[in-house]
């Protein structure tokens, strides 16, 4: 735990407490000396005073001092804990998005596929709709040519009749023919 200020606020205390705690170091004086030199209760009890009110402070300050890295860790924290959750929002909101893109690449394919399907089966239909108008148009043909070879074989058939006909009244006569319309 690094506490920079409150290091700085101690070292400063303690600073500004030697002038007052520390006694020359004096090899030279003798104890007669010390002797003539006393301290008053006045003195001690507003050096002890001062002693007291500087550990409070100096309380207070590392107090303070916790409370501000407390108060740091906090935001810390919260801070990461809010890049967290954004990070997580983006994610859900990148995987939305690529899940609607892929679901409308599906959509597209398959409304392609539709329309291929649909393409082919009208290309389908058209193609037997044009067989069977192929089918009609020969059947039509046969039919033509057959009454056209039965009208033929029908005149062909009526002209040997004819034909024969007259070759039976020119051998016979007319005559012939004759009686047997009459008896009819």
């Amino acid at each position: 735990m690094k506490l920079p200020h409150v290091s700085r606020v101690i070292v400063f205390m303690l600073i500004s407490l030697l002038p007052v705690c520390a006694h020359p170091a004096e090899t030279t004086l003798s104890k007669a000396a010390y002797e003539g030199y006393a301290v008053s209760g006045d003195d001690l009890a507003a050096v002890g005073e001062r002693i007291r009110l500087t550990g409070q402070q100096i309380r207070a300050d590392l107090k303070d001092a916790r409370a501000h890295l407390e108060a740091k860790k906090v935001r810390e924290e919260a801070e990461r804990k809010r890049e967290a959750e954004q990070a997580r929002q983006q994610a859900i909101k990148n995987a939305t998005a690529q899940a609607a893109i892929r679901e409308n690449k599906q959509r597209q394919a398959q409304e392609a596929a539709q329309a291929r399907t649909r393409q082919e089966t009208a290309a389908r239909a058209e193609q037997a709709e044009r067989e069977h108008q192929v089918a009609l148009a020969v059947q039509r043909t046969k039919e033509d040519e057959a009454a056209k070879v039965q009208a033929a074989k029908t005149q062909t058939a009526k002209e040997r009749a004819a034909n024969a006909l007259r070759a039976a009244r020119q051998s016979v006569g007319e005559r012939a023919f004759a009686n047997d319309a009459g008896s009819l």
